[in-house]
């Protein structure tokens, strides 16, 4: 077991201290039940060392909100959680109901910018995150000393003579950790081969995201999205005052993974706590290859995004046109892996590496 208040205990002698486990950590279910968020499932999962995030099925099996010890860690947008049967699928429409969180999924065979490809019109980022998922399940066991939170879930992507993909995600942690995993696979349970792009939109947002904030990242190069980025590439990595009428900024970052196949970026405000407050992301590289940062410094839209991904978020069309779109062949299985954990120090970076 992880330390627990400063101390490393057993499960034999926490138990001794407590009635039942939701004293300490655990997974609770709920619904929302106003607005537009009404009717969204909810579930809350707390380690007991202060770290809590919220999963919801019926968003994709994405992570809206996430804290740290009271700290807020994720962005919710001005939309806030909104029921999938709000979603606007056309052009620029997915903004619409885009509440950002701790995690929105992009994807499954189209992400990125809206287009025309092969005479279908695809909009922003997606299907994924506005698919409610089927069995949806929850197991929080001991095994050994380890108190063990998984929540599980299936997202099929699917449409009559079309495609038929199925993502099931498992995220998971442990009691006393202060970080989670999700393991997705994706499956192609058709007969045709189909496009696959993903990209995982972790969003952070005030205070992680201050003026005190410096982005770390494994080595590797950068380059700008556009002439917008290419203004800021000198200041990549700080951030600034929520700023009136500010452009977003994006970079692609190829970066070079660790001897495990691992790459990380993180965010890291050193006046929050007492000696630093930061988070990271990490992915396997052989994976998703890309590792896409948003500096969005608007006002109300004031974000960070450390996104993952297949490929650029530029659409699937241009992918096509580069021959550089991924497909997924009938039958075949693709597997990601990515952690999401809190450094109350710099030096801890280097456990996340």
């Amino acid at each position: 077991m992880e330390k627990l208040y400063g101390k490393n205990v057993t499960k034999k002698e926490l138990l001794r201290n407590i009635g039942d486990m939701s004293q300490i950590a655990g997974i609770k279910q709920y619904e929302l039940t106003s607005g537009k968020a009404k009717g969204v499932s909810a579930i809350d999962v707390k380690t007991g060392s202060g770290f809590q995030f919220t999963v919801l099925p019926d968003r994709g099996m994405d992570i809206a909100w996430c804290d740290y010890k009271g700290i807020p860690i994720s962005f919710i947008s001005k939309t806030g959680i909104v029921s999938p049967q709000f979603y606007e699928p056309e052009s620029i429409g997915f903004l619409r109901s885009f509440y950002a969180g701790l995690l929105t999924t992009c994807g499954l065979t189209y992400m990125g910018s809206p287009c025309e490809d092969e005479e279908k019109s695809l909009g922003l980022h997606g299907r994924a995150s506005n698919i409610p998922a089927d069995n949806v399940s929850i197991y929080q066991e001991w095994e050994n000393n380890d108190f063990v939170m998984k929540i599980r879930g299936q997202v099929r992507e699917s449409c009559v003579f079309g495609e038929n993909i199925v993502l099931t995600r498992e995220i998971s942690t442990k009691l006393g950790y202060n970080k989670l995993t999700i393991r997705d696979t994706v499956e192609n349970e058709g007969y045709i081969k189909q496009p696959l792009m993903l990209l995982y939109h972790f969003n952070f947002g005030y205070p992680i995201v201050s003026t005190d904030t410096i982005l770390i990242k494994s080595n590797g190069s950068i380059k700008a999205r556009d002439g917008v980025g290419k203004k800021g590439l000198e200041t990549f990595n700080v951030f600034q005052e929520p700023t009136h009428n500010y452009a977003e900024q994006v970079f692609y970052h190829d970066l070079t993974p660790n001897q495990n196949g691992w790459v990380y970026a993180g965010l890291y405000n050193k006046k929050l706590n007492t000696s630093g407050l930061g988070v990271y992301v990490k992915a396997k590289k052989e994976q998703l290859p890309k590792l896409i940062q948003w500096k969005q410094m608007g006002e109300g839209d004031y974000v960070v995004g450390l996104e993952p991904s297949t490929w650029y978020p530029e659409g699937r069309k241009k992918a096509r046109e580069r021959g550089e779109l991924d497909f997924i062949a009938p039958g075949e299985i693709k597997h990601f892996e990515l952690e999401v954990g809190i450094v109350e120090n710099m030096e801890e970076y280097s456990e996340a590496k």
